[in-house]
């Protein structure tokens, strides 16, 4: 097995979250260029960020700057999550991928991650 393919079946959600100075739906399609915007809209509901991206001033067209420095911690992690879940992997690997959410949040990603994970070996690192 090439490294490339085995790469192809894993998905992550790292603790620390790395996002580029770019738009919300650049930095979302990051993880599968040929995404339809409904692809998009449909891991944010998932991930439950969709309400809130909505609520920025430009919606998905939103600079986050370097790092995403213009989100909170909780909305970075919501948006590796949806990058993750727009993949589609075999394997999902979540590390530490709820620790700065509220709880109700949480309760809704845990929720979210049931659907999405079906199917699938998911690792969580708590």
């Amino acid at each position: 097995m090439r490294m490339e393919s085995l790469r192809s079946y894993i998905g992550v959600v790292p603790q620390d979250i790395i996002l580029f100075n770019d738009s919300l739906i650049n930095n979302l399609r990051y993880s599968k260029p040929d995404a339809s915007d409904n692809n998009i809209y449909d891991v944010c509901k998932a991930a439950s960020i969709h309400d809130k991206i909505l609520d920025l001033p430009q919606g998905y067209t939103t600079v986050v700057g370097e790092r995403g420095l213009k989100l909170s911690g909780g909305e970075r992690q919501r948006i590796a999550m949806a990058r993750a879940f727009l993949r589609a992997p075999r394997i999902l690997m979540l590390d530490e991928a709820t620790s700065s959410l509220d709880s109700a949040t949480e309760k809704l990603i845990q929720q979210s991650l049931e659907t999405v994970s079906r199917g699938k070996t998911t690792v969580t690192i708590a």
